[in-house]
């Protein structure tokens, strides 16, 4: 086994390896652009680290962890368009330094070029890859939808919230865990373990990002912090504030998520103040640890060796200790 950091530097070398500027360059340029913004490499990361978990050289899963990285970054560039986003990753997001007409078809490219890498596997694998990828990818997709159809909704509860981060952004890191024991010829039920593991701590992982939106640094955040609360997004500190706060603060903040100010700045503090005031933002942070420790408790019934359950553990740690 390796460290996570080893893992991180050989995707990363393998990356740049496969990209390049093809022709015509105003639909690869931007690709490469994206791929090269940096990022936590987190989902690509989570395959090889699996891959070897269960037994198999992590190199034989580097084309499955470049398609899900593909797929992720295909997904932050349509997001990215839908939300109108101006930066990402600290940098300008694909559509503000070229147009939306290209973010949206370098997108597409970037989807099918994830189908793709699948094709570099055989039989029964590249079988289980593409199945356990087309569903995902349908997920992601239903997730987003779900996030558009709560900005005009008033009545978004928690658990629609819950299943809404599930799909937007849990299954792609459970499926990355899956794939690397797919690989590996896991057992089935080894399988689904490493999925659920990845499914809850995928959960706290969005959490923890919804979190920072509110209350990270914008100098290491590399997004809009705010971001959230400027396109009134209905987060979990946002229902949680609803359901927790006094008659005055839900008064307020309800207003405030009426309004679309030209300068956010002043929404943007008293929208956190009321989450810090209600309880909403402490309470957030105790979900996040729930989740962390639900995806601690599932590696208790995976038949690993202790060391190799306990790099998975030191990686989810890590993870929601980022501020990034």
């Amino acid at each position: 086994m390796h460290t996570i950091e080893y893992y991180r530097k050989e995707f990363i070398g393998y990356l740049e390896q496969k990209t390049e500027t093809k022709q015509p360059k105003n639909l690869y340029e931007p690709i490469t652009y994206i791929l090269s913004l940096g990022g936590k490499r987190l989902r690509p990361v989570l395959t090889l680290l699996s891959a070897e978990i269960f037994g198999t050289d992590y190199k034989n899963a580097m084309d499955a962890a470049l398609a899900v990285e593909v797929f992720h970054n295909f997904s932050l560039v349509h997001d990215d368009i839908m939300d109108d986003a101006p930066l990402r990753r600290g940098k300008p997001t694909v559509h503000e330094k070229w147009d939306v007409n290209t973010g949206i078809l370098s997108g597409d490219a970037m989807l099918i070029n994830a189908y793709q890498l699948f094709e570099n596997y055989r039989g029964e694998t590249f079988r289980h890859l593409a199945k356990l990828f087309s569903k995902t990818a349908i997920e992601v997709c239903e997730g987003q939808q779900y996030d558009v159809d709560f900005e005009t909704r008033d009545d978004v509860t928690v658990p629609e919230y819950l299943k809404m981060i599930e799909y937007k952004t849990a299954v792609l890191v459970a499926a990355a865990l899956k794939m690397g024991a797919i690989i590996a010829n896991a057992s089935e039920n080894e399988q689904e373990k490493i999925y659920d593991f990845g499914l809850n701590l995928g959960i706290a992982f969005q959490l923890q990002d919804d979190y920072l939106d509110a209350f990270g640094d914008p100098k290491t955040f590399g997004k809009q912090v705010g971001g959230d609360i400027i396109v009134n997004k209905k987060t979990y500190l946002y229902l949680k504030a609803l359901e927790l706060g006094t008659q005055r603060q839900r008064k307020e903040l309800l207003d405030l998520f009426s309004l679309s100010p030209k300068d956010p700045s002043a929404k943007v503090a008293n929208v956190k103040d009321i989450f810090l005031e209600s309880g909403s933002a402490d309470l957030t942070q105790n979900k996040i640890e729930h989740y962390t420790e639900k995806a601690f408790k599932v590696l208790q019934d995976l038949k690993l060796p202790d060391e190799k359950k306990a790099l998975l553990k030191t990686f989810g740690k890590n993870l929601m200790r980022r501020k990034v």
